[in-house]
């Protein structure tokens, strides 16, 4: 999500995009009364693994009893959506493949969430907001071919795609801050520290109508430093820049929940030049936005 934030929760039009990275699930009929579950990250190493009962989701064995929590309201939820969904006590081996590093934050939760959606037969949303407190913007990046604009009232969510290629995208790196943070968490903290949600949300709507008609890069930075100044006061917390980056010589947008995960970066130097600038810092995930971004 590039604008927003948290205040998509109270109506905020928000951009997002859906990225190149993913995850994969497979699922093949087996001998037995479980599920056997195991998943696995973008080096092929199994993370996870678990045999799950058919009679009411719980682990019979597990390597991670929160993990395993998480299926098992995914899968009982979408019993609840769908009746005929595995009534007939079949077994299944089931993987899940990321495609990205687990650190990254790119949204493996809901896009587990759309993939048992298809399987069950559901709608994803519906399955999303049985599980999550989240807006559902993620799961329509997981299901979307390039980049959205997202809004959520809390009764309705209304979602489409947007032309966004801009001419500077050249320019836009997304950094990892070597963190990865809780959206939960995030999530919690919003509720219940910050004030003025529905005036603040209207602003930065403002700001993402205006981001979408931006053709040059510094028209496309001062409207996306805007926007972190508005959430930072909001949120009563210090934008990344100030906080890890002074000396840089553009903006820095953080992304998700503020603190991890990845921030986008806006440069007029050239690649070597910034990916050298944050590497020094010890970021030494850079990842241009063509690379990162679907149907650019």
């Amino acid at each position: 999500m590039l604008t927003g934030e948290y205040f998509v929760m109270d109506g905020a039009k928000s951009l997002a995009f859906p990225t190149k990275y993913g995850q994969k699930m497979k699922i093949k009929s087996a001998r037995g009364s479980d599920l056997g579950w195991k998943s696995y990250d973008n080096e092929g190493n199994c993370w996870f693994d678990s045999q799950i009962s058919l009679y009411d989701f719980s682990p019979v064995k597990t390597n991670n009893e929160e993990v395993s929590e998480g299926i098992r309201q995914l899968l009982r939820n979408a019993v609840r959506l769908n009746s005929e969904f595995l009534n007939n006590w079949k077994a299944f081996k089931i993987e899940t493949h990321l495609e990205f590093p687990r650190d990254w934050g790119l949204g493996s939760s809901s896009t587990l969430t759309a993939m048992m959606a298809e399987w069950a037969e559901v709608n994803p949303f519906l399955l999303h907001f049985k599980v999550s407190d989240g807006s559902g913007y993620d799961v329509a990046c997981a299901g979307a071919d390039g980049p959205i604009t997202y809004e959520y009232t809390g009764e309705s969510l209304h979602f489409e795609e947007v032309d966004f290629n801009p001419a500077f995208a050249s320019n836009l790196y997304f950094v990892h801050l070597n963190e990865k943070q809780s959206s939960k968490e995030a999530l919690n903290y919003y509720f219940k520290k910050v004030k003025g949600k529905k005036s603040t949300a209207k602003e930065l709507t403002q700001l993402t109508e205006e981001l979408l008609k931006a053709k040059k890069i510094e028209d496309f930075q001062k409207i996306l430093c805007t926007h972190e100044e508005i959430v930072s006061k909001s949120l009563q917390k210090t934008a990344v820049k100030e906080e890890r980056f002074k000396d840089f010589w553009g903006c820095i947008k953080s992304l998700g929940a503020w603190g991890g995960d990845f921030v986008l970066a806006m440069s007029t130097e050239n690649e070597t030049k910034t990916k050298k600038y944050f590497e020094d810092k010890g970021y030494s995930t850079v990842v241009p936005f063509n690379e990162m971004i679907i149907n650019l």
